[in-house]
C-alpha cells in the first residue's frame, strides 16, 4: 500500500464505501461560518443532497478509512480472505481531503466508515482521531457521519459522538441466525450493546439541553443498515426487526441494501442478488411506520402469507388495502386521520389539507383529485360528497384496475 499515491487510495476506499446506503445528511443541528469564523456548514446551501439513479445520498465525501479487515464476513467484498486491492488513509489524509474537497465545493460534509485494521480499538481511535482533528483543529462545522465498531471501546463510540452529528452501528443482517451464519466474528449482543449506550448517550444529551455547558452528543441521532438478499430472512422478518429498532434505541432511520454479489464469493452467499425492487418496497413499508401510523403488525399483513414478501408490482399500502378491502371504502368528509392515511393514493400532507379544509365545507372527489397523483387509484378506497364507488368496491379485480400499468420505455424517445 506504501507505493500508492493520494488519488489512487482515494479512487480504491471511495469505491469500496459505495456498499454502505447509510449516508443522508439530514436532521443534525444547524451550524455555519458565516461569521467568519471556521469553515463549514449544515445549513441552507450547506448539506446539498445529490441522489445517485438507484436512490443513494452522494452528498458527502463517502470513503473508508481502509478497505482492510481482520474479519471475514462472507457478504462483505472487503473480508480478510478477499482477493481485491487493498488501500489506506492516514487520519491526515482524510482531514486534508475533506477540507479541499469542501473548499472546491465538491462535498459538505464527510462520511467515514472503515475495515477493521489491527483491533476494534484501533480503528475506532483512528476515526476518532479524523474527526477530532476536523472540529478542534480546523474549526470544521460541516457534516460529519462515523459509522462506529461496536466491540470498540465504549468510550471511543462515545467520544465518536462528541465530534460527529450522526453515528451509525450496522446491524448487518436482519435475523441473529443470518449473522451468526454469515459474519460468525460478529456479536448480535454486541452490536445492540453498543446501539443502546448510543441511545443513553443521545438521551442524556437531551436531559441537558437547558445547561449551556452540556457537551452535544450525535445531535443528528443514530442510523442502523440491514443486508437485504444475503440470507432467508422474509420481508416480514426484516419489517419486525426494523420496528424493533426503531423502538428500541430510537434510531433516525433503518437503511436497506440489496446484496450484490461479489467476485470469489463465499458457497452459502446467494448466485443471485434480490430485486432492487424488493429494496425500494422495504423503504416504502419502512416509510408506513414512520409516517403513516402504521402499527408494524399491519405492515407485515401487506406481505404474502405464505412466503412472507411483499408484492413487487404494487406498494405496500395499496397491497394492505386491498386484503383489507372491507375497511373501505371511507367517508374523506368524516373519517379519522388514522384512516385517510391508510387511502392508497393519499399522502400525509393531502390528508393534512383534507383535514383542515372539512371544517369549512365538504369536499366533493375534485377536491381530492387536486391533492393526489392519480384520483384513479384513490377512488375505489374513498366516499365523497358527489362520489361513492358502488360498482368499484365490490370489483372482483379492482387490483388490475389500480395497480400501476407497465409500459414500454423508449431509449430515443422524442
Amino acid at each position: 500500500m506504501a507505493q500508492l499515491d493520494l488519488r489512487a487510495k482515494l479512487a480504491i476506499l471511495a469505491d469500496a464505501a459505495k456498499y454502505d446506503a447509510s449516508c443522508a445528511s439530514s436532521g443534525t443541528t444547524k451550524r455555519n461560518s458565516a461569521d467568519g469564523k471556521g469553515i463549514g456548514s449544515t445549513e441552507g446551501m450547506g448539506i446539498c443532497h445529490a441522489y445517485a439513479p438507484d436512490g443513494r445520498c452522494i452528498s458527502l465525501l463517502k470513503i473508508l478509512l481502509t478497505n482492510s479487515c481482520i474479519f471475514d464476513c462472507h457478504y462483505c467484498i472487503n473480508r480478510k480472505s478477499s482477493n481485491v486491492r487493498r488501500a489506506r488513509f492516514t487520519p491526515e489524509e482524510v482531514v486534508d481531503l475533506t477540507l479541499r474537497f469542501y473548499k472546491r465545493n465538491y462535498i459538505e460534509g464527510l462520511f467515514l466508515s472503515s475495515g477493521i485494521i489491527r483491533s476494534s480499538n484501533y480503528t475506532m481511535e483512528q476515526i476518532v482521531r479524523v474527526a477530532q482533528s476536523l472540529r478542534e483543529d480546523h474549526d470544521f462545522r460541516g457534516y460529519i457521519h462515523l459509522k462506529t465498531i461496536p466491540d470498540a471501546d465504549p468510550e471511543l463510540v462515545h467520544q465518536a459522538g462528541l465530534y460527529a452529528d450522526r453515528v451509525s452501528i450496522n446491524v448487518e443482517l436482519p435475523t441473529v441466525a443470518g449473522l451468526t451464519r454469515l459474519a460468525p466474528e460478529k456479536s448480535a449482543g454486541q452490536i445492540e450493546g453498543a446501539m443502546q449506550d448510543v441511545r443513553t448517550a443521545i438521551d442524556d444529551r437531551e436531559d441537558a439541553k437547558r445547561y449551556r455547558s452540556a457537551p452535544g452528543f450525535a445531535p443528528a441521532g443514530q442510523s442502523t443498515q440491514m443486508i437485504v438478499g444475503a440470507d432467508a430472512a422474509t420481508d416480514g422478518d426484516i419489517i419486525t426487526r426494523a420496528a424493533g429498532l426503531y423502538d428500541r434505541f430510537k434510531l433516525r432511520r433503518v437503511y436497506y441494501s440489496a446484496f450484490s454479489p461479489i467476485p470469489d464469493a463465499s458457497a452459502v452467499l446467494p448466485l443471485q442478488r434480490p430485486p432492487l425492487m424488493r429494496e425500494h418496497r422495504l423503504y416504502q413499508s419502512d416509510w408506513l411506520m414512520r409516517f403513516y401510523e402504521y402499527r408494524p403488525s399491519e405492515v407485515a399483513e401487506a406481505a404474502d402469507a405464505d412466503t412472507g414478501m411483499l408484492p413487487l408490482d404494487i406498494d405496500p399500502k395499496l397491497a394492505w388495502a386491498l386484503k383489507f378491502r372491507d375497511r373501505f371504502p371511507v367517508d374523506v368528509n368524516r373519517a379519522s386521520r388514522e384512516m385517510l392515511l391508510r387511502v392508497p393514493g393519499l399522502g400525509v400532507k393531502a390528508v393534512d389539507a383534507i383535514l383542515a379544509t372539512r371544517r369549512w365545507r365538504r369536499l366533493r372527489l375534485a377536491d381530492v383529485a387536486r391533492l393526489t397523483v392519480s384520483i384513479v387509484k384513490v377512488r375505489p378506497f374513498l366516499i365523497a360528497e358527489d362520489w361513492r364507488p358502488v360498482a368499484l368496491a365490490d370489483k372482483v379485480d379492482l387490483r388490475s384496475l389500480v395497480a400501476p400499468k407497465r409500459e414500454q420505455l423508449e431509449l430515443f424517445a422524442a
